[in-house]
């Protein structure tokens, strides 16, 4: 029972993780109709620079917490910028282009990857956990650190979810989500709300490879791993569906969890590639996607 517990729990936190950055997707691809496959980068850029700058602000007399604090806030604010001189030097010239999207955003993902290994090397970094100590529940130690991830993945997901449902902007990107044409026409300004749709999608994917910094060996090519996975969830879930991201998000940490441990990653890894195909066999748009 205790390692049925510990199993369900690492699947969670797991797919904590997979949520946030398979939300971005979801919501890029439901209001501007492309995939970025860039996404993996502002995963990967915000870690790298948390795992490079805390070190020298714990040097500096910080304790880790305020130091991992201002740490995050530098990486998601450098992602941000990122993102938006993406968006504004790209993409905005390709929506709805799912081919020049494609070609831009693979393009992105070699130039991002090459300028990470130059200046940041191959090197794996680890980030200390900023939070000590664990609870106890069933018999099972869980640590603060991985509570807390799952804390925050659930507060960021409630917040989207209520901006989607209750917001103006929220109600905007729905409707431009099903069709931008018609949306226009009811006084829909398409592209504020496209480049609001990004920057929203920029944000979750840092704040994902913040929050897993602290768990996580963080390398130039992290966030590309992260990427494969949040695929296969959008997938599984339904691409441009945040229901399906979230569902499909979780059913993929459980697989990573309960395949890795009573098999190996490699087994986990074949098992999520084959409900991909008999997904897409059964389902075409995914468990949750519209039609």
């Amino acid at each position: 029972m205790e390692t049925f517990i510990q199993l369900v729990f690492t699947g969670l936190q797991i797919g904590a993780v997979y949520v946030l950055f398979s939300l971005g997707l979801t919501l890029i691809f439901g209001v501007m109709k492309v995939v970025n496959f860039a996404h993996g980068q502002f995963f990967t850029m915000t870690a790298l620079l948390i795992a490079v700058i805390l070190p020298f602000f714990t040097a500096a007399g910080l304790s880790v917490l305020p130091a991992y604090i201002l740490a995050v806030l530098i990486g998601i604010g450098a992602s941000l910028v990122f993102g938006l001189i993406l968006y504004q030097g790209g993409l905005r010239f390709f929506q709805r282009d799912l081919e020049g999207s494609f070609i831009l955003t693979v393009g992105v993902v070699m130039l991002m990857e090459g300028i990470f290994l130059h200046y940041f090397g191959g090197v794996v970094r680890a980030v200390p956990p900023f939070i000590e100590g664990s609870v106890n529940f069933l018999g099972v130690n869980i640590t603060m650190q991985r509570i807390l991830l799952i804390i925050v993945s659930m507060v960021f997901t409630i917040i989207l979810y209520r901006v989607l449902g209750s917001t103006k902007i929220g109600k905007a990107m729905r409707a431009v989500s099903i069709d931008h044409e018609a949306a226009m026409l009811q006084g829909v300004q398409y592209k504020k709300i496209a480049f609001a749709g990004f920057m929203i999608a920029t944000f979750l994917g840092a704040l994902a490879g913040a929050i897993m910094a602290p768990l996580a060996m963080i390398s130039p090519t992290v966030g590309s791993d992260y990427l494969v996975k949040g695929f296969i969830a959008v997938i599984i879930g339904g691409l441009g569906s945040v229901p399906g991201a979230i569902v499909g998000s979780l059913f993929i940490g459980m697989i990573e969890s309960f395949g890795g441990f009573f098999y190996d990653p490699s087994i986990a890894n074949i098992a999520m590639f084959a409900l991909v195909m008999i997904t897409l066999l059964v389902r075409p748009k995914g468990l949750l996607g519209n039609g």
